[in-house]
This record gives C-alpha cells, sequence and structure tokens, in this order.
C-alpha cells in the first residue's frame, strides 16, 4: 500500500510544502546564475524514469555554457570540486545540493519521487545486465539510499544494486531513515565530491551533467 499509494501522496504533500520556499531560493540564486556568464539558469537534462520513460530531469545550472560531457570509466558523470567547468555559483550549489532543489517540479509532475534510486542517462539502459533493470521498478528519487549513505563514493554498478537493495526493502521507515540521512550528509557537505577523473569523455557541448 505504501509503495503503490501513501508514497506519492506523502510526495506530493512535501513537495507542494516546499515550493513556495524553492521560489525564493529561485529569485535569489536564479539572477546569479545568469549574470556570471549570460547563460540558462537551469538544466534540463535526459534521463530515464519509472518503466523506462525518458523525462526531462530540471536542475540549476552549475557549469559554464557549451562546457563538454566528461565521464568516470564505468560511465557515470565526472564530478569533482576543482572542476574548470563549474561556475563560482556552481561550485557553492553543488556543495551545498541547491542545484538539486528544482526536482521538486519533477515530483509534483509524477516523474520523481522524494525518495528513489538516482536517475541514470538514457543510454545507460543498453548497459543494464542482469537484474539491474529493476532499478527502473519505481520512480528515481531526487535523493535516496545511494545519496545518504555513499553519496558519490561508489562505482555506478555498485549503485545499481544498491537500488535494487531499496527497491526489496522499500517501507516508510526505510524512506524516513533515508530523508534524514540525507539532511544531515547535506549539511556536513560529506563526499559531494569524487576525487579521481576517469579516462573517457565525449565531447557532447550539453550545458553540463552531474549524474
Amino acid at each position: 500500500m505504501y509503495r503503490n499509494f501513501f508514497k506519492r501522496v506523502f510526495d506530493l504533500i512535501l513537495a507542494l510544502i516546499a515550493l513556495p520556499f524553492w521560489f525564493i531560493i529561485l529569485l535569489i540564486v536564479g539572477p546569479i546564475i545568469y549574470f556570471q556568464d549570460k547563460g540558462a539558469i537551469f538544466y534540463n537534462a535526459s534521463r530515464l524514469g519509472k518503466n523506462g520513460k525518458i523525462f526531462k530531469m530540471y536542475k540549476f545550472r552549475s557549469m559554464k555554457m557549451n562546457a563538454p560531457d566528461l565521464r568516470n570509466e564505468d560511465g557515470s558523470t565526472f564530478n569533482a570540486e576543482d572542476d574548470p567547468r563549474l561556475t563560482k555559483i556552481g561550485k557553492f550549489i553543488r556543495k551545498t545540493s541547491l542545484d538539486e532543489t528544482p526536482q521538486l517540479l519533477n515530483i509534483i509532475k509524477g516523474d520523481m519521487s522524494i525518495i528513489g534510486p538516482r536517475p541514470d542517462l538514457p543510454e545507460h539502459r543498453a548497459l543494464y545486465e542482469g537484474n539491474e533493470g529493476r532499478k527502473l521498478e519505481i520512480r528515481p528519487g531526487v535523493t535516496g539510499y545511494n545519496q545518504a549513505y555513499f553519496r558519490n563514493t561508489v562505482p555506478w554498478k555498485e549503485r545499481i544494486q544498491n537500488d535494487i537493495y531499496y527497491i526489496n526493502q522499500l517501507s516508510w521507515w526505510l524512506d524516513i531513515k533515508i530523508f534524514f540521512k540525507t539532511a544531515m550528509s547535506v549539511l556536513k557537505r560529506e563526499d559531494v565530491f569524487v576525487s579521481e577523473k576517469g579516462t573517457n569523455s565525449n565531447q557532447n557541448t550539453d550545458i553540463g551533467m552531474k549524474g
């Protein structure tokens, strides 16, 4: 009952309560993002949703316009504190996770949940093996088991298995624990960036990604 009904109800209630506070963040952060390089405020990233449906995930833009898309060796998005693609405000909103707050709109639309697996890039679906496709059984989350307990410290394939563990154990109590653990991690700014850059990269000219 919780997975199929109440989880969505709680998502909507909490997102609607948080929405006025997010508008305040938008009024403060939005102009700073724009005036630093006269670029777009938002970055709309294509992601895999529930049952493999592709949707646009909203984020505040944290990278310079037309920054190259760099990947780690496991195919995940490169993410480091000294990343030259980050703007000054971008580094701050990454550290504080403010760049993720526009996903409140994704929650209201029904694309995402507050708690769930972090959504993958559409092309990652072809790389799933064995039971990894189970990650798509539920709505992806703004935060989740991986983000709360590991942030960016574990490889992509391990994150998928953690997501499947979450799906198997999904409950109201687990979501509550993940929610508060995430809050503590964000406040402490733990493991926001990874320290090792993979060797693979491609030169897409998207505004910039963070997996």
